[in-house]
């Protein structure tokens, strides 16, 4: 939670925040990552059993990936789709790898080898130290294929599929929590397209069967944009057997104000879905319902989370998916990221998990090469938040200038304010406070006062992306990297910070509690 002061030009910017204005715990789910059968992905991303540079494990998994996603401290990874998973029959993934048939991918125009399944997926995240999260076939799929699935990966009982994974070397249950009921069922690319009627129907069913095989399981509804009538719709008719709904945004600009800017559209759609939760929780008496009869029982305790699992920078145009998506992110699209992160930690209380779409090479922070492996521009904002944006958010207050250009989406000027410095902070478990600043400003620093709470001799610790020293249009290449983390110290004399044109800043003091 921000609140906002707006000043004029050449006034001096100030942010305020304090150890002992905890409003919310950090999910360090929103630290997730997500991996689809889509471009290069999996087969050249994390699955590479034909490298020959000795880059490769044992299992044919990428080692440099691994240890970057260990880096990042990836909690949960979203698997295996994405648009991908709606024509996907998991009992072709499983099983020996001579005997899994190759089929035509629909999503993305491709074929699909299956080499790399469900049991392959779950020794990765093993060796990653990430849960699995799985999305269900709500196209072509049917439940009783869904409910095979979560029997093969969490019983440990004397039936079929579970014996069935132990005849693939398998004889622990895998205990998959993370289920998603579907993927973009509304979108008219899928197969299988339905109508906000016809899924919520399908959801409430499948959630109650699948709740019956295991009630242990967390299931994610599929919403759309967070701000539509099938959201509404869906949590109205739907919510009864769900632990999040799922939201979907990607944001971009070929400007860079309205490109660094546009990631506050998915604040504005946090707060609608959450308004959109609290609506469907007062309209629907679940006991009324379950009974038949009308209740004037108060609202119902359960209140599902949202799960943002997919979200990053990315134009279709500059990286067409059907040609695997691979993007060369830049200094905007940094900053970007990094006001998508300061969105979810300040929206913290309604996020229960966000998966950044996608791990490794499809949108990626992350590209793979023959020889090694890129970090990109993006990769930077990711691993100081996941490193040091977690505990418990705090409240912040900002006086800054504002951007009052076009937007994308068009509707975001008219909505809210844009400041050109975005903020966030959180308190560490340690006690160590923490202040993400992005200073969208593209030609100017900006000189902010920053109160600490450190005492007259604190150090304050700096870590820097991007700044003077790089352009708007700076990326990285296996040649050049050009942009990196840059540490520093302040001594915090005088309070007042400056704040590097085109800057993702993160400063961190003990606080004195």
């Amino acid at each position: 939670m921000t609140s906002f002061t707006k000043t004029s030009r050449g006034t001096d910017s100030a942010i305020h925040t304090s150890a002992h204005h905890v409003i919310s715990d950090i999910n360090p789910l929103i630290y997730g990552g997500f991996t689809e059968h889509m471009g290069r992905c999996i087969y050249g991303g994390l699955y590479d059993p034909e490298n020959k540079n000795g880059l490769i494990d044992k299992n044919g998994f990428r080692t440099d990936v691994i240890d970057c996603m260990k880096e990042l401290q990836v909690p949960v990874v979203r698997y295996p789709g994405g648009n991908f998973v709606a024509t996907y029959k998991w009992l072709d993934g499983v099983g020996p790898r001579e005997k899994r048939p190759k089929r035509p991918e629909l999503a993305w125009q491709g074929t699909e080898s299956n080499h790399f399944g469900t049991d392959e997926f779950m020794e990765w995240c093993k060796i990653v130290g990430a849960e699995p999260y799985l999305a269900l076939n709500m196209g072509t799929g049917t439940l009783e294929e869904a409910l095979a699935w979560v029997e093969y990966c969490n019983f440990d009982k004397d039936t079929y599929y579970a014996n069935l994974r132990r005849e693939n070397g398998h004889p622990e249950p895998y205990n998959v929590k993370y289920w998603a009921l579907g993927n973009e069922v509304w979108g008219p690319w899928q197969v299988e397209q339905g109508t906000m009627e016809s899924y919520a129907k399908k959801a409430h069913q499948w959630g109650k069967a699948l709740k019956l095989l295991d009630p242990s399981i967390k299931l994610i509804l599929c919403g759309k944009n967070g701000h539509s009538d099938w959201d509404r719709y869906v949590l109205q008719k739907a919510m009864r057997w769900a632990d999040m709904h799922s939201i979907h945004m990607y944001t971009f600009d070929k400007e860079h104000y309205a490109n660094a800017t546009s990631p506050l559209a998915a604040e504005r759609a946090i707060e609608i879905t959450a308004s959109l939760i609290d609506l469907a929780r007062c309209d629907f008496d679940y006991e009324g319902y379950m009974t038949g009869h009308i209740s004037t029982a108060p609202a119902h305790h359960h209140r599902p989370t949202i799960c943002f699992d997919e979200w990053n920078v990315w134009d279709p145009a500059r990286a067409p998916g059907y040609k695997g998506a691979e993007e060369l992110y830049d200094v905007s699209d940094m900053l970007a990221v990094a006001v998508w992160l300061n969105v979810f930690i300040r929206q913290s209380k309604h996020i229960g998990m966000a998966t950044v779409a996608q791990s490794v090479n499809v949108i990626a922070p992350l590209m793979t090469t023959a020889s090694g492996v890129v970090k990109q521009t993006t990769y930077w904002p990711l691993l100081l938040f996941s490193r040091y944006m977690r505990g418990k958010a705090l409240a912040t207050h900002v006086c800054a200038e504002t951007y009052t250009g076009r937007t994308f989406p068009e509707w975001l000027a008219s909505t809210r304010d844009l400041p050109l410095l975005d903020v966030s902070a959180a308190l560490s478990e340690d006690g160590w406070v923490n202040l993400a600043v992005v200073n969208i400003d593209e030609e100017r620093d900006l000189e902010t006062d920053v109160p600490t709470d450190s005492g007259a001799n604190g150090e304050v610790q700096v870590y820097t992306v991007g700044g003077r020293q790089n352009g708007i249009r700076d990326n990285n290449t296996e040649e050049n990297e050009k942009v990196s983390i840059h540490e520093s110290t302040w001594d915090g004399k005088g309070g007042k910070f400056i704040f590097e044109r085109r800057s993702f800043t993160l400063l961190r003091w003990k606080a004195q509690i």
